[in-house]
């Protein structure tokens, strides 16, 4: 019996969250910029925005180094209160729960697979309205590391009983697109997360489209039809 207690693994399509089915990554830059701030250091917005799709230590760590790590804890709590602040403001990208529908309907299991916190998966859930279709959901607890290690792509393809021979990955970072290839999936890519289509092509996506709504009109010719 899989996790899902549906029996022998299936196929299925896992997505990433923050700017793949939630318009949610410019909102995450400013509260990291406004975080990082509040405890007298400064980091450019770009590089917090190409740091995205990875948990919140190793963003700091990244764009900060070991001052940002000396105050993760500070700063992790302003960003998490930046983030509350703002949680009104959560659209779904273009097309998004009509393609997470789309292809429930088609038979494929449909896997979150998110390295965002608990509470901030919370708030991008009610946004979603998916919850009476997804095998699984996992989040930055249940794994020891964040993207591109494929550790979160592996998390949920177990989680959700998907078979890694039947299964593609959605998502709008290159972070996405290497922790997919790592494990073994191919990573269709979108731009709406404001990553350019190069970048992804580079990163190895097997597929770049604007936004859910456009790889949706392309469904049945598109790499997902792998899980179809």
């Amino acid at each position: 019996m899989d996790a899902t207690g549906t029996g022998a693994p299936a196929p299925g399509v896992l997505f990433d969250v923050d700017g793949t089915l939630v318009d949610s990554n410019y909102l995450q830059v400013a509260a990291w910029l406004r975080a990082v701030q509040s405890v007298g250091l400064d980091a450019p917005a770009w590089r917090l925005h190409r740091a995205l799709g990875r948990t919140g230590h190793e963003l700091v760590k990244d764009v900060l180094g070991e001052a940002g790590i000396a105050r993760f804890d500070e700063i992790s709590a302003v960003h998490a209160d930046e983030v509350d602040a703002t949680a009104d403001r959560l659209r779904r990208t273009r097309g998004a729960a009509e393609l997470v529908r789309a292809v429930a309907a088609r038979g494929a299991r449909t896997v979150l697979a998110t390295s965002a916190s608990p509470d901030s998966l919370e708030a991008l859930r009610r946004v979603l309205e998916l919850d009476d279709v997804l095998a699984a959901v996992t989040s930055a607890d249940d794994v020891e590391r964040s993207k591109p290690h494929p550790e979160p792509v592996r998390t949920a393809l177990e989680a959700g009983g998907v078979d890694p021979e039947r299964a593609v990955f959605v998502g709008d970072s290159v972070w996405d697109v290497h922790a997919a290839a790592r494990a073994g999936l191919p990573c269709v890519a979108l731009r709406c997360g404001g990553v350019g289509e190069a970048d992804l092509r580079e990163a190895g996506a097997v597929e770049v489209y604007d936004d859910p709504a456009d790889l949706l009109d392309h469904l049945e010719d598109s790499a997902l039809r792998r899980a179809l």
